[in-house]
């Protein structure tokens, strides 16, 4: 075990400590958005998660997940993309990833289009190509491709909460799709 993987360790909270960490301070997160595209670098596909939340309503999510204390940013997105997507799904990301926005999310309705009821967090959002074989992991039912254009669909949309849909929306203008 190397010495980074010490201190990581060292970083994992108990839920009480992340429950008093969430209601003093903002969290790092990051978000992927997971796309396939062709030869030419185009976007062909959109990867969307299918979750039950805890109220058990369905919905769709994008990859997502915290910022360990000591986990450089590239890392943190290699490991939740591998947790949602499979050890398989061969991400590309780049040596120095750059987000395409942040998202600034409150436990305030209506602060700003992104919601967490739990906590003050801020994420990091990136685009992310993967190559290779993908399947729903942990606690997502379903890893659903959609076109770009199905994705800009306002059905598709109301399927994502917490300000989901509106960072999908921003990744598709980011990318040049129609929104």
């Amino acid at each position: 075990m190397t010495w980074t993987d010490v201190e990581r360790q060292l970083g994992w909270l108990s839920q009480e400590e992340l429950d008093t960490a969430r209601g003093r301070l903002p969290i790092l997160y990051v978000e992927a958005v997971p796309v396939r595209v062709d030869a030419a670098g185009a976007v062909t596909a959109v990867g969307l998660l299918l979750r039950a939340s805890d109220d058990g309503a369905i919905q769709r999510e994008l990859v997502s997940g915290r910022v360990l204390y000591h986990e450089k940013v590239r890392d943190a997105l290699m490991r939740h993309l591998e947790k949602d997507l499979g050890p398989m799904a061969l991400p590309r990301i780049p040596a120095s990833p750059v987000p395409f926005t942040v998202a600034e999310y409150f436990p305030t309705p209506g602060a700003t289009a992104f919601h967490d009821p739990r906590q003050h967090a801020v994420a990091l959002a990136f685009i992310v190509p993967v190559a290779g074989d993908c399947a729903p992991q942990q606690d997502a039912l379903d890893l659903a491709w959609l076109s770009p254009e199905e994705a800009a669909h306002a059905r598709i949309q109301a399927e994502m909460f917490g300000g989901h849909g509106v960072l999908l929306r921003q990744a598709l203008a980011h990318l040049g799709h129609p929104i």
